[in-house]
């Protein structure tokens, strides 16, 4: 038996053909579905990156344990379980994570790997002189957008593109090993992740008119952009998708030439989607965790299932089933510490489906704890603004791309063993958050998908949010999550203890500040425009006198507050935007003036 996984970084649910999309150009997406099982409610499980992989090892959740980081000395690797019952394992990927120190566990528990270069900064070419670079609308000019640009130097045509260097590996290994017999392989593209880099010909494939700056990389937040260039974004995402659709095409054209549909399991995955202006928002980590953001693509060929292809499956499902179902396909037992079960135990001998789950859990480190049951999907928030105690546990002190500073190690102890440590005691220490990462400010959300599959309205029903926090406990307590979490949540540590007191949705909803957090934020193209304006990088706006003030007479203590510790490139917009500091009201008359004082040229 063989098996392939292909797996995509920030592929975006709604913008695949088989999940209703319309104007994307994907035809091997729909080629897959054909000769697939198509899961309608696949939710992830641990986000962002690199937690989405650890669960892809172990098969169980660790955000409620763990921010960022490496697979730790007691966690299963399903790779490496494969190889050690004899199964042949594989991974190639340009997903730059890996090799930083967040990541770097996870390549090898595989036999063998390769990598290629160049990814969203990856730090790859050296270049002391600072790139060309156009007109650009991204506010957060930091290391990683400077490096990106020195990359795409080295990728301007198509067969140099890392993603296209990670499919022509993976196909070598299928051509290599067509013949062979007990192999997994792993085809991991960082794409369409942004930045949404890639090259004419799937650009082609979207025309529209836009003559505005360079924009294929949004800041995580609120949209500020006007309509055309949040369009234009979207459509460069979009030429991504039909650059990953074509990689994915060639996987398939490999399975037809070599005959490998009755012997191979594929599985197309993700991590996790992504915001394109939906709701107001770019991005992921500092919203809530949408359903754009939650609910992926998820596509298996399983060749003992032939008549399965072209099926649907709408029972929850999610990310931590996939390692038992490929240990499972190999005949491999999965550990006692996987939450996850084997897909093929969704259906039964006759093809009736049959549940594994009643509710997902799903949620980041340190943010909301969301549950679902296929129709309600509820976000616990953290009892009060501080959103403590809140605890690393792990023998791995690394974040995603540096070591825990001494600081953060100070106050570390040792922590009494959980159920799947194997009686290791784990290193506990006070977590650090990042700037503007606030929960709180959203309050708990319901949403009733039945009525508003969009989450465009959250919804107060009492009587749903108990039987959902309830059902939340439980899932804490099958994950054996740290006391720690429990009071952050404002929780108690068993079903039965919850009562009316534990809920949030009502007194969150009535107040002004969930109504604020949610709401989209003022747009470029709601303001006159000018030389000097809202959308003009602070540091070059304030260095105007005139300019200077004009933002002292309508934004009051605007130039002495710490929130003009921001750097280089954010502009007003941007700042209302993530803060709600300057208002609107603010913005409309300080746009005003400065049209007055800076017109248009």
């Amino acid at each position: 038996m063989k098996a392939i996984m292909v797996m995509f970084d920030s592929l975006n649910r709604r913008m695949l053909p088989p999940y209703g999309a319309e104007w994307t150009h994907a035809p091997n997406f729909t080629r897959l579905a054909a000769r697939s099982t198509t899961y309608d409610n696949c939710y992830v499980g641990s986000m962002p990156c690199m937690p989405a992989r650890r669960e892809l090892h172990t098969g169980r959740h660790n955000f409620l344990h763990r921010s960022w980081g490496p697979l730790e000395p007691f966690d299963d690797s399903m790779p490496e379980l494969l190889k050690q019952h004899g199964v042949y394992t594989h991974l190639a990927s340009d997903h730059q994570h890996y090799w930083e120190d967040g990541g770097s566990t996870y390549h090898g528990r595989y036999n063998t790997w390769e990598f290629f270069r160049g990814q969203e900064g990856d730090a790859w070419k050296g270049q002391v002189a600072d790139p060309v670079v156009p007109d650009d609308l991204r506010g957060k000019r930091h290391d990683l957008w400077r490096q990106d640009w020195v990359n795409r130097a080295h990728m301007d045509t198509e067969d140099k593109h890392p993603q296209t260097l990670t499919f022509d590996a993976g196909l070598e290994f299928l051509r290599v090993n067509r013949a062979e017999d007990n192999w997994f392989v792993q085809i991991e593209t960082f794409d369409p992740h942004e930045p949404f880099f890639s090259h004419k010909q799937y650009k082609d494939l979207y025309p529209h008119d836009y003559d505005g700056p360079h924009f294929d990389w949004p800041d995580y937040g609120k949209v500020t952009e006007t309509g055309e260039q949040t369009g234009h974004a979207r459509m460069e995402y979009a030429a991504l998708l039909s650059m990953c659709d074509h990689s994915l095409g060639r996987v398939l054209d490999a399975m037809d030439a070599y005959d490998m549909w009755a012997d191979t399991l594929l599985i197309v995955c993700t991590d996790h989607g992504l915001l394109l202006g939906e709701k107001g928002w770019w991005g992921k980590l500092v919203q809530p965790w949408f359903n754009e953001l939650a609910h992926i693509p998820l596509f298996v060929h399983d060749p003992r299932e032939p008549e399965r292809a072209g099926s649907r499956h709408a029972g929850l499902v999610q990310t931590i089933d996939l390692a038992p179902t490929l240990l499972e396909f190999f005949g491999v037992d999965r550990t006692p510490d996987m939450q996850g079960r084997p897909l093929s135990e969704a259906t039964d001998a006759s093809g009736t489906e049959v549940p594994l789950r009643e509710t997902a859990l799903f949620g980041m480190f340190g943010g909301h704890v969301n549950i679902t049951d296929g129709r309600w999907v509820y976000m616990r928030t953290c009892h009060d603004a501080t959103n403590t105690p809140l605890y690393e546990h792990t023998l791995m002190p690394t974040h995603g791309r540096g070591r825990f500073a001494p600081h953060e190690l100070v106050d570390a102890e040792l922590a009494d063993p959980f159920t799947f440590t194997k009686g290791v005691r784990t290193l506990r220490t006070p977590a650090r958050t990042g700037p503007g990462f606030d929960p709180y400010r959203f309050g708990a959300l319901l949403y009733d998908l039945a009525d508003d599959p969009r989450q465009e309205r959250p919804v107060r029903n009492d009587d749903v949010e108990l039987r959902m926090i309830r059902a939340l406990v439980a899932r804490l307590r099958d994950s054996d999550a740290p006391a720690d979490q429990y009071e952050r949540l404002g929780l108690p540590r068993t079903p039965e203890d919850v009562t009316t007191a534990h809920l949030q949705v009502a007194t969150h909803h009535e107040g002004p500040q969930q109504e604020a957090s949610l709401s989209p934020a003022p747009r470029a193209d709601e303001f006159p425009d000018s030389r000097l304006g809202l959308r003009t990088p602070l540091a070059v706006l304030l260095s105007d006198p005139v300019a200077v003030e004009a933002v002292r007479r309508f934004v009051p203590g605007l130039t002495d507050a710490e929130l003009l510790t921001v750097r280089d490139s954010v502009s007003l917009l941007q700042l209302s935007a993530a803060t709600g500091r300057p208002d609107r009201d603010q913005l409309e008359g300080l746009a005003v003036e400065l049209a007055r004082l800076f017109p248009p040229s």
